[in-house]
């Protein structure tokens, strides 16, 4: 995987740039739709392609490796030929489910032992059979185990935490150096930044990661709980360690303005399950500011769902019909609804790449953020 930086912003860290996987090229500031077990919720493959523009989603190891399983995922060719997507696909390893489960695993040094929320069976998840999944499943970038240490954590158990996911990491890099991909075509590996919100261990572990220069790096363990200013704060300490020439990742972040902020710290790419999930619940995200679809203003207000926005869903219905849809608790609002979300997502990191390529980001962000906070 290649990645170049075409530009820089010359009042923030923001940066526009192009990777490339064998699936296809990436242009970065990305948002990736969450497609967890091979779906992203209430949309369609060609709605994310042709409508939402979508260049790269995100599946799921722990899910998928539970449902449909990877012996089914195995004979189907992997995960872009189930599912019929031609695009690249990034695996979060299960980490986060993990981390999500608690009551229901037991961490070890060798790994995580964990009961389905399927049907309560038992499993084990190590660094390296996490990269066995993610080379059956086939994603064109495949993340480090790691643990996902909670918040708030005391110092020692979050250095602690930090540790083990740097003795997982030895070992899935290992694991993944001396494996093959499957299908034919390249596969990366991303290496994961911990350390909770103290600032030695977010430095230590971000120096950790930059040594062994892999195609990218992600940061995770933030927007778990932590306060805003506290998840920036770590945020830019770590993006002044991780080397400028590789794509850094935020996992799990998150709304417009938290994106927007981000990208002037100097990161390139974003997943989230709000555009959807809050979607489906009717919060829609506009140029105008949030929308409550179901409030009873919306009632009788006819005109399109967003009148700046570009999707299909934004140029054809009406916010009353919707709001009617959501009422009457039919499907079609969840579709009409993530679609809207989704396409406005995609719509928001293409600008802030082209106000970057412009010169004008810094300025632009710094007015988006005041109406994108905006509750209508």
């Amino acid at each position: 995987m290649k990645f170049n930086i075409t530009h820089n912003d010359k009042k923030s860290k923001a940066r526009a740039g192009i990777f490339s996987t064998e699936h296809g090229n990436i242009e970065t500031p990305i948002f990736m739709p969450v497609g967890t077990v091979g779906s992203v919720k209430a949309v369609h493959q060609t709605e994310l392609d042709k409508d939402i523009k979508a260049q790269i989603i995100l599946g799921n190891t722990y899910h998928l490796y539970l449902r449909p399983g990877i012996d089914i995922l195995e004979q189907a060719g992997g995960l872009h030929k189930f599912i019929n997507w031609q695009k690249p696909i990034l695996t979060d390893s299960g980490g986060y489910q993990v981390f999500s489960l608690s009551e229901m695993r037991k961490i070890t040094d060798e790994g995580v032992i964990f009961r389905s929320h399927i049907d309560g069976s038992k499993h084990l998840f190590t660094p390296e059979n996490v990269v066995d999944i993610q080379r059956i499943i086939g994603a064109d970038i495949i993340m480090a185990f790691d643990e996902c240490t909670p918040y708030p954590a005391k110092y020692e158990y979050a250095k602690k935490s930090m540790m083990l996911t740097h003795k997982w990491l030895e070992r899935g890099l290992k694991k993944f150096d001396e494996s093959e991909p499957k299908y034919g075509y390249k596969q990366n590996f991303f290496p994961i930044v911990q350390g909770s919100v103290y600032k030695d261990l977010r430095v230590q572990a971000a120096e950790t990661i930059a040594s062994y220069n892999r195609a990218g790096n992600a940061i995770g363990g933030l927007s778990v709980g932590e306060p805003i200013e506290m998840m920036y704060e770590m945020l830019e300490i770590v993006n002044n360690i991780l080397p400028i020439d590789k794509p850094r990742y935020l996992m799990g972040v998150g709304t417009p303005i938290n994106i927007l902020e981000s990208i002037a710290l100097g990161t390139d790419m974003f997943d989230c399950v709000m555009p959807t999930r809050n979607g489906r619940n009717g919060m829609l995200f506009t140029w105008k500011g949030i929308i409550n679809i179901k409030n009873k203003k919306w009632e009788n207000d006819f005109s399109k769902l967003d009148k700046n926005g570009n999707s299909f869903v934004d140029k054809h219905y009406s916010k009353a019909y919707l709001r009617h849809l959501m009422k009457s608790k039919e499907r079609l609002a969840a579709q009409i609804a993530s679609i809207h979300n989704l396409a406005f997502y995609m719509e928001l990191v293409e600008k802030a790449r082209q106000k970057i390529k412009e010169g004008k980001f810094y300025e632009w962000k710094n007015k988006m953020v005041k109406i994108l906070s905006n509750r209508l």
